[in-house]
């Protein structure tokens, strides 16, 4: 008899069969395996959204790099579609890469790869990302909440390559670099609070359904962030905001504090005041140079331009033991001339014909609106109420000044006549609300809110910048930032009045 196990003919194709069922089930396994393994360091990918070429996109993982592809007509409005990389988290965490967004004929320069912190997987959810652009536009994009808009903060610079986003509290920001620089916050963080656990990857959006590109990502980095609370290092933004998009320009940074900018009648330059100085820098970015003020080294965030475009007030403290007082002098520089004989006073607002300064003064421990001829004399009082009353600003027509006041209980918006007749209130709702604006085609009023538990207008605090129609009506959000004392504490709109001109800060 033979050695071993013999089977019968009847037997072979139950055993074929039970060796494909193990081969199966072993191939099976190898892909679960797979599947949960991750890819690289990140859990899984997804498309979100309408994909009509969803059967091409995906990653692919080399050890060292990804190659995302993805389709999808856009990242913007209210929808989402892209291919999206993904690792679920919960914390604060930074995540940084250098991207490269591949080159094929007949793309959109507006596909994009994207580093991105997300709340969920659905097409409408609330996000953050900080996106290259195939025709180089390197902005940080964000969805407030589930089904809102989408806006952006554009970087003033262009040749960028690598890119971090952070999300810290409930502060997202980016940071950027070119080729050969190390990373460097490109400014304007904005508020968007996200629970644990959400979801943080890189993602390609090819901005045409009807198409699939890619973008490699390479040197990425997942960090938890530790200690994020407000840290001792100061970053000031200089930006812009567009009334009619609501997306936001970075112009300026600096480790420096910098205050209250004004935009220059020739509509191409901003003013702003940083260590006591008035600093010129140009709408498009650059340098800022310094305005020669004299003697007057001490200026403080109340400062601004004649209707005409010609000269400069500013409010200084070099003189009289300190004590803030208003001057002129000639908007490319020269020596001050003072105004106001009696400190401590601080501009606000100039009249449109020219020929009169509004500002908050403090006379005999109460602090009340005053005017005074621009060239000197005896000032007017125009506010006799209880508390504080500050940051007058005329309406383009002359017929009202806006101020606020603390009369009512919380710092709300009031307006009244030139001569201080009509006093009456604007807004009535649960904010503090602080330094109104009428810009210039007399359309509309911008002001900054701060929480209600916050008392007078600090700096680094959680405010809001909000618009609303200048006759009365629904009062809108701009932005959400960090910022307060600094923000726009003097009149900052542009002079076609479709943008507005403010400083955000980040500490960390």
């Amino acid at each position: 008899m033979a050695s071993g196990i013999q089977l019968c003919d009847d037997a072979q194709p139950t055993l074929m069969f039970f060796i494909n069922r193990v081969i199966l089930v072993w191939i099976t396994a190898l892909s679960v395996s797979h599947t949960f393994a991750g890819v690289g360091i990140f859990d899984d990918h997804s498309d979100i959204g309408a994909l009509p070429a969803s059967g091409k996109t995906g990653v692919q993982w080399d050890g060292n790099s990804y190659k995302v592809s993805g389709s999808g007509a856009n990242m913007w409005f209210t929808n989402d579609a892209l291919h999206f990389v993904w690792k679920k988290v919960s914390g604060d965490v930074s995540l940084s890469a250098d991207v490269m967004v591949h080159v094929t004929e007949g793309n959109d320069p507006h596909r994009k790869g994207v580093l991105m912190v997300r709340q969920s997987l659905d097409a409408d959810s609330a996000y953050a990302d900080a996106a290259l652009h195939g025709d180089g536009l390197t902005s940080l994009q964000y969805r407030e909440s589930r089904g809102a808009r989408t806006y952006e903060i554009q970087a003033n610079r262009s040749g960028l390559n690598r890119l971090r986003i952070e999300k810290r509290g409930k502060y997202v920001s980016m940071s950027t670099a070119g080729a050969g620089e190390d990373l460097r916050a490109a400014g304007g963080s904005f508020r968007l609070e996200l629970s644990d656990p959400f979801y943080v990857g890189i993602g390609v959006c090819a901005h045409n359904s009807n198409r699939v590109e890619s973008a490699t990502f390479r040197n990425v980095a997942l960090n938890e962030i530790e200690g994020a609370g407000l840290g001792t290092n100061l970053m000031s933004t200089l930006e812009t905001i567009t009334i009619a998009s609501k997306d936001r320009r970075v112009v300026f940074t600096t480790t420096n504090r910098i205050e209250a900018p004004n935009w220059m009648r020739d509509g191409t330059n901003l003013l702003f005041n940083g260590r006591g100085r008035i600093f010129r820098v140009p709408i498009s970015g650059g340098e800022p140079v310094a305005v020669d003020s004299g003697f007057a080294i001490r200026c403080n965030n109340d400062h601004g331009i004649s209707p005409d475009g010609t000269m400069l007030v500013i409010s200084d403290q070099s003189q009289e033991k300190g004590q803030s007082l208003i001057y002129t002098l000639p908007v490319v520089g020269g020596i001050p001339k003072r105004v106001t004989m009696k400190g401590p006073s601080y501009w606000h607002g100039w009249s449109p014909d020219g020929r009169t300064l509004a500002y908050c003064a403090e006379r005999g421990g109460e602090y009340d609106i005053y005017t005074i001829p621009v060239d000197g004399g005896e000032e007017k009082r125009l506010t006799t109420a209880t508390g504080l009353d500050d940051g007058p600003d005329y309406t383009a027509d002359g017929k009202w000044i806006y101020y606020n006041s603390m009369r009512s209980g919380g710092m709300q918006v009031w307006r009244m006549h030139p001569d201080g007749t009509a006093q009456e209130q604007v807004t009535m709702d649960e904010f503090n609300n602080w330094f109104p604006h009428p810009s210039p085609d007399g359309k509309w009023l911008v002001f900054l809110s701060y929480e209600p538990s916050v008392t007078g207008h600090p700096a680094d605090k959680d405010v809001t910048l909000r618009i609303m129609p200048l006759g009365g009506g629904k009062v809108e959000v701009l932005a959400k930032l960090f910022g307060g004392q600094g923000t726009i504490n003097v009149p900052s709109w542009s002079p076609d009045s479709k943008r507005l001109s403010f400083v955000s800060y980040q500490r960390r």
